[in-house]
């Protein structure tokens, strides 16, 4: 008896992996995520541990979209993995923060890189981190767009943080420059955004914040005591 059980679940578990572009079953995380695009989690990039961590309450209102700068675009998961690592140690070291401040980074190999993930606060907008997920695409984009496959990548993204539960689904996505005083997330990736389903031109800019009726009144108080930390 005990013998048929086994063979079942060992059955069943071959059977969703086996489902190509549907489930992606990480036996050391002992998660099952239901991505149909290349993900790679911490471990996979050689992440440090964070100094601490706070939860995110989720489903969140808010996706915010950057983009690095620095470090420059990356086009395959070596090149990737080690601008995660750079990323992190600029974030940990040179700014003091508990972590690589993003939730999810997305390379121009068309893959999607955890950050944070979807359940830890994260530290990539101020004042804004309680009510979004914030999602980096590696690279200066300033002056052009991403490659199609990274772009297809960033929305398949919220797409699953959406089927996951962790966005809401009448989610409102904003560029970073309209809740900091900011270039990010680069001009030609801002205008490309404004084409995406659930853009949202508010808030406008920092000043907005206080009218933004998802974020709680301690940070409203927070920025009307202190007008000065918002630029």
């Amino acid at each position: 008896m005990y013998c048929y059980i086994f063979v079942l679940l060992c059955v069943c578990v071959i059977s969703v992996i086996a489902m190509p572009g549907v489930y992606k079953v990480d036996i050391l995380d002992n998660e099952v995520h239901s991505y149909n695009f290349p993900f790679v989690p911490r471990s996979q990039w050689h992440a440090r541990g964070a100094k601490q961590t706070t939860p995110l309450r989720t489903p969140v209102p808010f996706v915010v979209i950057h983009h690095t700068y620095i470090p420059p675009a990356c086009y395959d998961k070596e090149e990737c993995c080690a601008a995660m690592r750079q990323m992190q140690c600029m974030h940990m070291d040179g700014r003091g923060w508990w972590d690589i401040g993003y939730n999810f980074a997305v390379g121009s190999d068309g893959a999607a890189y955890e950050g944070r993930g979807w359940e830890t606060l994260g530290a990539h907008a101020l004042h804004f981190n309680s009510v979004s997920i914030g999602i980096t695409l590696i690279g200066d984009w300033r002056t052009e767009i991403p490659p199609a496959r990274q772009l297809k990548t960033a929305k398949a993204l919220i797409a699953a943080g959406v089927e996951l539960g962790y966005i809401k689904p009448d989610y409102k996505l904003v560029g970073h420059r309209q809740v900091r005083a900011t270039e990010c997330p680069g001009q030609a990736l801002f205008e490309e955004i404004q084409t995406w389903d659930h853009y949202s031109p508010f808030p406008n800019s920092v000043a907005d914040l206080i009218n933004v009726k998802e974020l709680p009144d301690s940070v409203k108080e927070n920025l009307i005591a202190n007008t000065t930390a918002v630029v």
